[in-house]
């Protein structure tokens, strides 16, 4: 009884937020003509044999908690952390496109599983595209800080024309391949002092410590920081106190990545009361907030004391700036999409680059002769060296293809679309498995194999364009994709440069923490390279 009033509850709740509901179909469809704007090249469902969205495979919802119970601890057989092995058994027990239906406070979901619905899907994307949002993060920006953030609610977890007016507002400033250039002193900088923190850190055994994913996520915020904000933080700094900002903002990002997946996929009880965990989320957010926004008002101030005018040399924070009519809040919001989207992305990728090439010792060496040819000794890096390193990019899309770090993501449908012979209905929300997909022998031969080969024109293998997507595609591709590309370029480098990179230990499992990352005591033993 009390479950089923819990749930009772929870329905009104959700319907009393109903400006940021997303508006869901949840019966079958009936037989009905297509849009002609999907171009679906049909004209109704019986004249080529779809089926109704009431057809499409999947787990059966119980009553009243319908499938969210499957994500609950101790009774549900749908662990969070180990959505990687969940969605492996959805693929096999349904298919390639699988309904997660009746989920509280959520549209349903549809699993996709074939890269050619992927491709439907973005081929027919509209101008605004609709991203299925984080709805905590959409309540804590549309509800709790409504008043601050107004029209300028950045990228993440928002939608429709306000989504599209600020990615105008940031994107010309982010997207140039020059503007992105420009930061590679500053984050070879950054790359130069994790190296030296790696070999403070070492043991008698040349092996950092358990929880060095932790020292990879303070480099993430130290480079992020250099763009979003224009500050060094000093995260590797020995005696940083514990009330710093530097480590009030690493506590709040650690704290923000460490409940967000409870709050998204479980039964979402925050929406009736406070729980703890919403209340640590969103204590970090504003902790986050209020640091970005006392930064960047330092940084406005040093403008208006240096009175220089914007340049082609001028930082993303004063491109910002100056595009905006120095719209501080518009900097605030970008910079914490960044943090949101930038430090855990980047520092997952690298923690997974790192590890694939300690257990392929063969891939590692190879590409140490191309850095060591392309960047002689201590020479500083140029964006002409990088550009020639294809080695090093074919081992990042590699690991991305076999450990992509959000192993899936997707669409809310806002027109009603023919996916694996299936209608889906305007409202739902597709999801695209990534991780599944890239990791199947059916798009890529020995998908279980790290190959980086695969990845270069001379052995190139044909393979679906839309079967790896680590930084999505279309409209609402990642914004920062080229500083994330030149922040881990950049660190493998320096690190490869110093160190030859080993694992000792038992083959790691990954587990979702929320990104895909290599689970356990990251022991990496890093053993010193002599420079050539």
């Amino acid at each position: 009884m009390k479950t089923q009033l819990l749930a009772r509850l929870l329905r009104r709740r959700l319907n009393c937020h109903s400006q940021i509901k997303l508006r869901q179909k949840s019966s079958g469809v009936s037989s009905q003509v297509l849009p002609e704007s999907a171009d679906h090249g049909v004209t109704t469902n019986a004249a080529i044999g779809v089926k109704s969205y009431s057809e499409v495979p999947g787990p059966r919802p119980m009553p009243v908690l319908g499938n969210s119970w499957r994500f609950l601890p101790f009774v549900g057989t749908y662990e969070i952390s180990r959505l990687d092995t969940v969605l492996w058994r959805l693929h096999r027990e349904y298919g390639d496109i699988v309904k997660i239906s009746n989920m509280l406070g959520r549209p349903d979901m549809v699993f996709l599983f074939d890269p050619r619905d992927i491709e439907t899907i973005f081929r027919s994307e509209e101008k605004l595209p609709h991203r299925p949002s984080m709805p905590s993060l959409n309540y804590y920006k549309h509800v709790m800080r409504k008043d601050y953030f107004e029209e300028d609610a950045g990228v993440i977890a928002v939608h429709g024309e306000n989504w599209y007016k600020f990615r105008r507002k940031v994107q010309q400033p982010l997207m140039q391949p020059k503007t992105a250039q420009l930061y590679i002193p500053s984050i070879e900088e950054s790359a130069d002092t994790f190296v030296e923190r790696i070999r403070n850190i070492r043991d008698q055994n040349l092996e950092v410590p358990d929880d060095f994913l932790n020292e990879i996520h303070k480099w993430g915020l130290e480079s992020i920081a250099k763009v979003a904000l224009n500050v060094r933080l000093g995260c590797f700094d020995d005696k940083m106190a514990d009330d710093s900002d530097t480590q009030q903002l690493i506590d709040a990002i650690d704290t923000f990545f460490s409940n967000v997946g409870n709050l998204e996929l479980k039964i979402p009880f925050w929406r009736l009361f406070n729980t703890p965990t919403w209340n640590k989320y969103v204590n970090a957010l504003d902790t986050i907030m209020r640091i970005t926004q006392k930064y960047i008002n330092q940084s406005m101030q040093d403008i208006e004391a240096k009175g220089v005018e914007c340049t082609a040399d001028s930082s993303v924070l004063e491109r910002v700036l100056a595009f905006n009519d120095n719209n501080t809040k518009v900097a605030v919001t970008l910079a914490l999409d960044m943090f949101l989207v930038g430090i855990d992305t980047t520092s997952a990728a690298v923690a997974s680059i790192l590890y694939q090439l300690s257990q392929n010792q063969d891939k590692q060496e190879i590409l140490v002769k191309e850095i060591d040819r392309v960047v002689p000794g201590d020479a500083k890096l140029t964006s002409k060296m990088l550009d020639e390193m294809k080695y090093l990019r074919a081992c990042i899309k590699e690991t991305l293809r076999m450990y992509p770090v959000v192993i899936g993501n997707g669409r809310l449908v806002t027109n009603d679309i023919v996916l694996g012979g299936y209608l889906i209905p305007k409202g739902v929300q597709v999801v695209f498995q990534h991780y599944v997909i890239s990791n199947s022998d059916k798009y890529f031969a020995n998908a279980a194999k790290f190959e980086p080969e695969r990845w270069l024109k001379a052995r190139s293998e044909a393979h679906h364009a839309f079967a790896s997507l680590p930084f999505g595609f279309g409209r609402r591709m990642c914004l920062g994709r080229r500083f994330a590309d030149l922040e881990l370029e950049t660190l493998l480098v320096k690190i490869l440069k110093s160190y030859r990179i080993e694992y000792l230990y038992d083959k790691l499992e990954y587990r979702v923490q929320p990104m895909y990352t290599p689970y356990g005591p990251l022991k990496f033993k890093f053993t010193d390279r002599t420079v050539t």
